[in-house]
C-alpha cells in the first residue's frame, strides 16, 4: 500500500467523521435508517425555536431542524417548519402538528397529534398545523372584557365622584352637619324616653302583674265559656226552630186555604159582620144590665113589673 493511498484514505476518514460529527451536534444520526422529515405552515410559531421538541403523546421523537419563511405571494410572511422524527411510529397524513407550551416559563414544543385514518405519511410530507394558545394568551383574551368593563367602571365612578363633589358645596356640608347633630339630639331623646319607660315599669311593676293576673283570669272565664258553649246540643236548638217555623207555615197554609174556624173567621166577610153585631148586641146588653139590673133581676115587694127593654139609644133621649 503506497504512502499517497493511505493519506486519501485518512482523509476521507476526516472528513466523513467531520460530517458525521457536526451532524450529530445537530442533532442528526445519519446511520440511522428510521429517520424522517416533515414540514408543516403556520401563520405565527409563538416562541417555536430550532432543536425544539417534538413529541407524539408526550414522547419525545425528534425536533425541530430549520425555520424559514414563506416566499409565496399567496402565503408570504408564513412560516414554515421542517422538523424531523427519528421514530418509525407510524400516523397517517392527517395527522395534526399542533405547537404548545409545556409550562408558562418555557420555549413552545411540536406535539404530533396523530391520526391512523387515510394513507399513511412518509418522510417530506407536508402535514396540517395547529397552534394552542399559551397560558399567557388565554388568560390575556379572557382578561381583555374584563379590563374593557374595568375601565368603564373607574369612568363612571369618576363621573360619580366629580357630581359629589359639586354636591357638597360649603352650603350643603353645613347641612349634613346640623342633620347629625339633630339626629344625635333625637336619638337622645329617645334613650331618655326608654330610661323613664323603664322607670315606669319597675314602679308599677306590682299593679302590671295585677292585670297580668286579672287579663289570665278573664281568659280562663272565656275559656269555661267557651266550654259550656261546646257542651249545648246546637242542632237540637236549631231542630226545633225549624219544627216551629214548619208549624207555623202549616198554619199559614191552611188558613189562607180557607180550611178551618179561624180561616173561615178571617176570610168569611160575613161571618165577620155577624160575630161583629153580635159582640155588638152583647156589649149593648151588658152596658143595659149595668144601668137597668131590675130589669134582669125580679126582686119587688110591690110586684111591680119592669119596663120593657129600650135601645141604649132610645133611653139616652
Amino acid at each position: 500500500m503506497s504512502k499517497e493511498f493511505k493519506t486519501g484514505l485518512i482523509a476521507l476518514v476526516i472528513i466523513i467523521g467531520f460530517i458525521w460529527g457536526y451532524n450529530f451536534l445537530k442533532g442528526q444520526n445519519l446511520f440511522d435508517t428510521g429517520t424522517r422529515i416533515f414540514k408543516v405552515e403556520y401563520g405565527k410559531i409563538g416562541g417555536l425555536t430550532r432543536s425544539s421538541a417534538v413529541t407524539i403523546n408526550g414522547l419525545k421523537v425528534g425536533k425541530v431542524d430549520k425555520i424559514e419563511f414563506n416566499t409565496t405571494k399567496e402565503k408570504r410572511g408564513h412560516l414554515i417548519v421542517t422538523f424531523i422524527v427519528e421514530n418509525e411510529f407510524q400516523f397517517s397524513k392527517k395527522s395534526i402538528v399542533k405547537i404548545y407550551s409545556p409550562n408558562p416559563l418555557s420555549g413552545s414544543n411540536l406535539a404530533i397529534v396523530p391520526n391512523y385514518e387515510g394513507e399513511m405519511a412518509v418522510s417530506g410530507d407536508v402535514l396540517q398545523g395547529e397552534m394552542e394558545e399559551s397560558l399567557f394568551t388565554s388568560i390575556g383574551e379572557r382578561l381583555n372584557p374584563l379590563q374593557q368593563k374595568i375601565e368603564k367602571v373607574i369612568v363612571r365612578a369618576d363621573t360619580l365622584f366629580s357630581g359629589i363633589n359639586k354636591i357638597l358645596n360649603d352650603e350643603t356640608v353645613d347641612g349634613i352637619n346640623n342633620s347629625v347633630s339633630n339626629l344625635a339630639a333625637t336619638i337622645a331623646d329617645i334613650r331618655s324616653t326608654i330610661q323613664h319607660v323603664n322607670s315606669l315599669v319597675v314602679d308599677n311593676q306590682e299593679n302590671l302583674k295585677v292585670t297580668f293576673e286579672n287579663t289570665r283570669n278573664i281568659t280562663e272565664n272565656f275559656s269555661k265559656l267557651s266550654d259550656s258553649l261546646t257542651t249545648v246540643n246546637i242542632n237540637q236548638i236549631v231542630q226545633k226552630a225549624e219544627n216551629a217555623v214548619d208549624n207555623f207555615n202549616e198554619l199559614s197554609k191552611k188558613i189562607n186555604s180557607g180550611d178551618g174556624s179561624i180561616a173561615k173567621l178571617i176570610n168569611d166577610k160575613k161571618m165577620y159582620n155577624n160575630l161583629e153585631a153580635a159582640t155588638k148586641e152583647l156589649e149593648e146588653l151588658l152596658r143595659d144590665i149595668k144601668l137597668n139590673p131590675k130589669r134582669y133581676v125580679h126582686f119587688s115587694i110591690f110586684g111591680k113589673n119592669p119596663g120593657p127593654y129600650e135601645e141604649l139609644e132610645k133611653v139616652k133621649e
